[in-house]
């Protein structure tokens, strides 16, 4: 699972994960059960154990969130931004011929030109999401579409096979 800030959970997220786990170490202090910890959480008893391990050793500060997982991104905001405009420029632009379709190969290709920084396909994947991208191709609507018949099939011909 991955997010907009390069994996793991959002910044939210973690505030909401970590609000949890000092609320735990509430009823640890407490001398609470683990199951009803648990349960009264719902999260598992395993989870539990271990928060109550870390609170043991480190007390509250053990269970502050460490920040957002994965490794850091080798570039920059500004240097995201540049991408993004580059990107929306159109490859064309970038010199990759008339075919007007971004793919992951030619991304990872105008990162390595624009600043001298290799990306894996599925870095680059990760970069391109990162900055609001989709690697996904669109589908194309045939240029021969009738929008009249295909309304006209949608009323008459599909309720018939629907029954």
């Amino acid at each position: 699972m991955r997010y907009p800030d390069g994996g793991g959970l959002s910044e939210r997220g973690r505030v909401k994960r970590e609000a949890v786990r000092r609320q735990a170490a509430g009823w640890f202090a407490q001398d609470v059960p683990v199951a009803e910890v648990a349960r009264r959480l719902r999260v598992s008893q395993t989870a539990v154990y271990g928060w109550r391990k870390r609170w043991r050793a480190e007390g509250e500060a053990g269970l502050a969130s460490k920040g957002p997982s994965g490794s850091r991104c080798r570039l920059d905001a500004g240097r995201l931004r540049r991408l993004a405009d580059a990107l929306d420029e159109g490859p064309a632009a970038h010199g990759f011929g008339e075919d007007q379709r971004w793919t992951l190969a030619r991304v990872s290709d105008l990162i390595a030109r624009m600043f001298r920084t290799r990306y894996t396909l599925r870095g680059t994947s990760y970069l391109l999401h990162r900055i609001g991208w989709s690697v996904q191709v669109p589908s194309h609507r045939p240029v021969e579409r009738d929008e009249e018949a295909v309304a006209t099939w949608r009323r008459e011909v599909w309720p018939a096979g629907k029954r």
